[in-house]
C-alpha cells in the first residue's frame, strides 16, 4: 500500500484468505498481469537499490515544482536524519506517478497489497471487462498518488506503493459484491464473513489512521488509500446504477 520512508506495512487484525467465485465468467488475465508486474518491479527495486526506488518514486516536491532531485537529500524522521538515494528519473517526471504504484517498500508490502489484489480484482474485472478494468485501475492509482501529492506539495518523502489502485478495487467490490462471502483469517482462526464487513473495517481502518497522522503518528500513505477508495466506490455506484450487458468475454 502506497507508503513512505520509512516504509512500514500495518499488519491487519484479520487476513482475507479468498471469496466466492463462483459467478466469475471470465479468466482474470489483467489482474494477474498486474500482480506479474508488481512481482517484477519488486526484483528490480531489489537488484538495483534504494537509488532506483527514490528515483521512480512518486515525490511530490518534484511533481508539483517540475523539478528532479539528482542529489542525496535528507529527511528527519522520529528525530533521526535519514538520506534518501536520489538518482534522476524518468523524463518527463510525471511518470513516476505510474511507476510509484508499482514499487513497494518490503516484502509484506508486496505480499499485502498482492493477495487483497488476487482476492477481490477478479470480480471487478470480471464487471469491468479487461479493457476497462485496466483503465480502472491506472485512473484509482493515479488520483490515490496525487491525493497524497497536493496533500503535502514541497515534501521530498517518496511515496510508492499499489495500494491506492488495489484501494479503488476494495471500494468498487464494497458497492458491487457486499454480499459475497470471504474467508478471513482472525487470529488464529477462520471464519467466513460478508464483504461488506471485511471492506467496510478496512475503510474504517484507513480513515482512522489518517487521524492518527494528523496526530504525527505513522508513515503510512492514508490519504492515498482514501482517495483511491473513493474513486472505486463512486465507480461501483455508477455501474450498480447501469444496465449489464451479459456477454462471456468481453474487452
Amino acid at each position: 500500500m502506497p507508503s513512505q520512508t520509512r516504509f512500514r506495512y500495518t499488519v491487519p487484525m484479520f487476513i482475507p484468505l479468498g471469496d466466492d467465485n463462483r459467478g466469475r465468467r471470465i479468466i482474470p488475465f489483467v489482474n494477474y498481469g498486474l500482480i506479474g508486474l508488481n512481482a517484477y518491479v519488486w526484483y528490480l527495486q531489489l537488484t538495483r537499490g534504494e537509488s532506483f526506488t527514490a528515483s521512480y518514486a512518486a515525490i511530490p516536491l518534484e511533481l508539483t515544482q517540475g523539478m528532479d532531485v539528482t542529489t542525496t537529500q535528507f529527511i528527519t524522521v522520529d528525530g533521526e536524519r535519514i538520506p534518501i538515494p536520489q538518482g534522476p528519473g524518468p523524463h518527463p517526471l510525471w511518470l513516476t506517478i505510474f511507476s510509484a504504484m508499482f514499487m513497494h517498500g518490503s516484502w509484506m508490502h508486496l505480499i499485502g497489497n498482492m493477495v487483497y489484489l488476487t482476492i477481490f480484482g477478479d470480480q471487478v474485472e470480471d464487471r469491468l471487462g479487461h479493457l476497462r478494468f485496466l483503465i480502472f485501475y491506472l485512473f484509482a492509482g493515479v488520483i490515490a498518488t496525487l491525493t497524497q501529492v497536493f496533500a503535502d506539495p514541497t515534501s521530498i518523502i517518496p511515496s510508492i506503493g499499489a495500494s491506492g489502485a488495489i484501494a479503488g478495487v476494495l471500494g468498487a467490490y464494497l458497492v458491487l459484491y457486499p454480499q459475497n462471502r470471504v474467508k478471513v483469517l482472525l487470529i488464529r482462526d477462520i471464519i467466513i464473513v460478508p464483504a461488506s464487513l471485511v471492506l467496510g473495517m478496512w475503510a474504517v481502518f484507513q480513515v482512522l489512521g489518517q487521524a492518527a497522522v494528523r496526530e504525527g503518528q505513522g508513515g503510512v500513505a492514508y490519504l492515498a488509500h482514501i482517495g483511491g477508495f473513493v474513486v472505486g466506490f463512486a465507480t461501483g455506484a455508477l455501474l450498480r446504477i447501469m444496465p449489464t450487458r451479459r456477454r462471456p468475454y468481453r474487452w
